[in-house]
């Protein structure tokens, strides 16, 4: 999905220390990018080709065996957010250019059907209430991160997600994401970008 596909790098680069440059390129020519410059492509389910990132297992962001177990938060977290991204997907739309914008729309209406209208009462309710849900996760630990005093890759996805929404939303529909819970959610993109160096 879209923040991780733009974000998780920089933030797992950035965490585990590894210098990298960023080069922002159209939607439609993030494969041919990847090809210039060596990565290999794997094969969809559907038989097409898309490139990856590589992997590095310095500072590991699935600490204690917590893959499996992260990737089920993955899952979880994005079923419960999903079905507030109508607004969120036009205010992405209409912060790209015309090329990536059309690009987005025939990738993403396949998840999201469209019209993409601003029907933000709604769109909103289900959001927060995904977040408050996201809230009482953090409340079931002992610290700071999903996994209590440890820094993973949950946390990552957390802030991935919040930027994204930082980045797209107009700043009075960002203030109001960051009031929710107490400030909870600008308060732990603010933390996760720390972590990873990026603040």
């Amino acid at each position: 999905m879209l923040p991780l596909v733009l974000y998780d790098a920089m933030f797992i680069l950035s965490y585990k220390d590894i210098p990298f440059v960023t080069i922002w390129v159209e939607y439609s020519d993030i494969h041919i990018a990847m090809k210039s410059i060596g990565a290999k492509p794997i094969k969809r389910r559907d038989g097409s080709e898309v490139c990856t990132v590589p992997t590095y297992p310095e500072k590991p962001i699935f600490p204690n065996n917590s893959e499996p177990l992260i990737r089920a938060f993955d899952s979880a977290h994005l079923s419960l957010i999903f079905p507030g991204f109508k607004s969120l997907f036009l205010r992405t739309m209409e912060a790209l250019g015309p090329a990536s914008a059309n690009f987005f729309i025939g990738v993403r209406s396949a998840d999201v059907p469209l019209p993409w209208d601003e029907n933000f009462d709604a769109d909103w309710k289900l959001l927060e209430k995904a977040y408050n849900t996201a809230y009482e996760w953090y409340q079931m630990t002992d610290g700071k991160w999903i996994m209590g005093d440890t820094f993973s890759y949950a946390d990552i996805i957390i802030g991935c997600w919040l930027l994204w929404h930082k980045r797209v939303l107009k700043e009075d529909e960002w203030a109001r994401i960051s009031s929710w819970n107490g400030g909870k959610w600008a308060q732990v993109l603010e933390d996760v970008e720390k972590e990873c160096k990026l603040a």
